[in-house]
Order: structure tokens, then sequence, then C-alpha cells
């Protein structure tokens, strides 16, 4: 049986490895998109050997499941969602989520553009696209059920409707028309983002203005 002191770094570049296949993988994806990635362009992207990514990943569809992880790791989702679950009260919870979308869903556009683009046709994307949907889905919804819960969300919304809706403002064309095409910071985004929602969400009048 290998030592530990041998075992822990055959780990450790084992990690590395499948760490740059996935690193590989998003780089592709927001270069070239979905169109472009073969297991051949991932591993030589990754500058290691086809047999390798094979090692880590038998198929695309198992590489193309492991990115949703691997790109929430790096861009701290668990960290910005904690700051909207962890919020006092279901307002703030909304002016949170506001920065959450200005701030974490704004650096995965071309992802999520790249998905868009294929996922009518291409099996692996449309998987991928079905996980960031369900994800969203039950953000919202969770949301939604903590206005309920404290009484403070508006007429005539209902948590489906308000989940529906908070749903479809997780826009990859709106929040890209804002930053890109008119040319808004992050911060502004989530500031009348966080309005948009206390004004059509919340019932009650203790909010309105963007807390931050």
């Amino acid at each position: 049986m290998p030592s530990k002191s041998i075992v822990e770094p055959m780990n450790a570049r084992s990690r590395r490895t499948r760490e740059s296949l996935l690193a590989a993988t998003r780089a592709i994806l927001e270069e070239q998109g979905f169109e472009a990635l073969s297991m051949t362009a991932v591993a030589d992207r990754a500058g290691v050997t086809r047999r390798a990514a094979y090692l880590h990943f038998a198929t695309r569809a198992e590489l193309v499941g492991a990115l949703f992880d691997y790109v929430a790791a790096e861009e701290g989702l668990t960290e910005s969602l904690r700051q909207v679950w962890e919020s006092p009260d279901a307002p703030s919870a909304l002016d949170q989520w506001a920065r959450h979308l200005a701030s974490y869903h704004s650096r995965l556009l071309p992802i999520d553009r790249a998905l868009q683009r294929v996922r009518d046709h291409d099996a692996d994307a449309a998987a991928h696209y079905a996980r960031v949907t369900a994800e969203q889905m039950r953000n919202c919804r969770r949301l939604a059920q903590r206005l309920n819960q404290e009484h403070q969300l508006a007429e005539p919304w209902t948590v489906s409707s308000a989940r529906d809706m908070l749903f479809a403002l997780v826009s990859s064309d709106l929040i890209g028309a804002l930053l890109e095409d008119r040319r808004w910071s992050r911060r502004r985004l989530a500031e009348h983002l966080s309005v948009l929602f206390r004004s059509t969400f919340v019932a009650t009048s203790n909010g309105g203005e963007f807390a931050g």
C-alpha cells in the first residue's frame, strides 16, 4: 500500500488536472461556444492527453455535468446566496438577491449565452441548462415563500406567480442589455433591481430604497 506521503501528491495532481479540464471547458464555452466543445479540444486547451481527460470524465456529458459545481465554486455562489438567505427580512433578502444577480449572474453571461444558443439540439447543453434553471427556480420560490410567510407579498401576487416573475427577471438579455448596451455599473444595476423588486413584490411601505 502506498504511503500517505505518496498518495497525497498524486491526489493533488489529479485535482489539478480535473480543475484544468474544467477551466478549459469554461474557456472554450465562453470564447467559442458549445459547438467547439469536444473532449479533444478540452484536453488540448488544458495541456493534457485525451487519455488523461477521459480518466477524469468518461464522456462530454459528464464533463459538462461537472461544470455547474466548478463555476459555482470559482465564482462564490454559496457565499453570494448566503447573503440572501441570512438577510433579516424578506425585503432585505430581495436587496441581496439584486446584488447577487448583478454580481454573480453577470459573470456567467457568456456561459449562459452559449447554453441558450444550442440547448434545443445539444443534449449536454440542455441538461446543464435544466440544472441551472432548476436551481434558479428553487431560489425564486424561496424568496416568494419568505415574502408570503412574512405577510409582505403584495397583491395580486401568489407564491407561484411571484416565483415565475422573479425567475423571468433572472434574464441574461436584461442584465446584458443594461451592463453592456447601456453601460450600467453592477452597483447601479443592483440598486435599480432592488427598487424594482421592492416596488413590485413588497406589500408594506417599509422599503423601496436600496439598503447599501
